[in-house]
């Protein structure tokens, strides 16, 4: 299976390493998958880059290559203008099976820092349609993340892991939030940017309690339709620091390459209101707040890494429904697999009986040609006959070929008929 997938993850690396290798906006993708296209000629590949996780899958046909870790790692260093050895050794790779059953884990949220996070299926439904608009997918990366989507399906509707506070969003609120404020019906929010993120937190924000509200994003467009359809209003880009300097809870999800707000000036303009308590969630992936502002007197900021240890907690709660969903995810990660090779054998099947038998036909030709005393009767004969010597020898090399490709991966099978065959 020529399938692999290198990451950068929160298991596996410092947020500041992720925010390093992200890809924040269209723009970015674009150039990736225009740069990806050069590691090979027929390469299919997806990028997946959320708030706590950067994960490149790249196929190749059969008969191709998939690119090496290093190559993908100098890829990165092109893409964001970064040294190699600076985040290098935070690379992961997986391979073949082992790479789908991490795709179906990531997909259905057993690799989530929140168990049974709704938020992480729909990320993987974009990276897919962006991998789609930017023609870098093909019949394995298909397969693939339609495969993935499925199992992540009867993970929700199979076991209890989506019940109860399940998002990045809803623990930040109700663990984070509740713990500073009592109530919220009197504090201001400001939104600082306009997508799923900022949506989700605030549809939190809203149930408990939340009245004043005020939205403010690059696309003015976006901030408007997010404020009215939440009873908001929409703030311009320019009155940002009015803005910061009132609000009492701050929730931000720019999708910046730097932070937009450092400590120096976030303590100006708070200066009249330096003695009111502030709760800043910082989700933006590279952070939006300089991790200093934290420092600040009355001010509590949380990023994606201070929501660690909650999670956690939600991960040791949720240890039954865990084993629920594994065993879901490994009996379609099996399935997968199987269908798979059994069209990889299928595949290799059609070609060996293509392969004989146009030898066979090529060496008919060569003998009626020189025996032209052939009557129609006799070459049928001598047709059938070749036919059936052609079919014989087939017989036992496929017939173990189905019979493996029934129990697993024939792997060494599929190689050893390759190079006999020349297939």
């Amino acid at each position: 299976m020529n399938l692999s997938v290198i990451y950068c993850t929160h298991q596996t690396a410092q947020l500041s390493v992720r925010e390093r290798l992200a890809f924040p906006n269209a723009d970015t993708l674009s150039r990736g998958y225009q740069s990806l296209k050069q590691l090979g000629e027929q390469l299919e590949a997806v990028i997946l880059s959320t708030c706590n996780r950067v994960e490149i899958y790249v196929a190749q046909p059969p008969t191709g290559t998939v690119p090496s870790l290093d190559q993908v790692a100098t890829f990165l260093a092109e893409i964001h203008q970064l040294p190699q050895q600076e985040f290098a050794s935070e690379l992961r790779e997986l391979t073949g099976p082992a790479a789908v059953k991490h795709l179906f884990d990531v997909v259905s949220s057993l690799d989530s820092m929140v168990l049974g996070e709704p938020q992480i299926v729909n990320q993987v439904k974009e990276a897919y349609r962006v991998a789609e608009a930017n023609e870098a997918c093909g019949p394995l990366t298909h397969a693939l993340f339609q495969g993935a989507i499925r199992a992540s399906s009867r993970v929700r509707t199979e076991t209890r892991l989506s019940e109860g506070r399940v998002s990045i969003a809803s623990v930040a609120v109700g663990d984070f939030a509740r713990s500073i404020f009592d109530h919220f019906s009197d504090k201001l929010v400001l939104i600082i940017g306009a997508g799923e993120m900022a949506e989700e937190t605030l549809r939190y924000l809203k149930d408990e309690g939340v009245r004043d509200v005020v939205v403010i994003n690059r696309s003015p467009e976006r901030a408007a339709r997010l404020a009215a359809e939440w009873g908001g209003v929409a703030a311009a880009w320019n009155e940002l620091d009015h803005w910061l300097g009132r609000a009492d809870v701050i929730v931000s999800t720019t999708g910046a390459d730097k932070p937009i707000i450092d400590a120096g000036h976030f303590q100006r303009v708070r200066h009249e209101h330096r003695d009111r308590t502030t709760f800043i969630l910082d989700l933006g992936a590279p952070r939006d707040f300089d991790p200093a502002i934290g420092k600040l007197e009355n001010i509590f900021l949380y990023d994606i890494d201070s929501l660690q240890r909650t999670c956690e907690d939600n991960r040791r709660a949720r240890v039954r429904e865990i084993g629920r969903a594994g065993a879901i995810i490994e009996d379609e990660t099996q399935k997968f697999i199987a269908e798979f090779y059994r069209k990889s054998s299928g595949d290799l099947v059609s070609r060996l009986r293509a392969g004989w038998h146009d030898l066979a036909q090529q060496e008919l030709e060569r003998l009626f040609r020189k025996s032209p005393h052939f009557t129609a009767e006799d070459r049928e004969s001598v047709k059938g006959c070749v036919d059936r010597i052609v079919n014989k020898l087939l017989h036992p090399p496929l017939e173990a070929l189905r019979d493996e490709s029934r129990d697993g991966a024939p792997q060494g099978l599929i190689a050893a008929l390759k190079r006999l065959f020349g297939v």
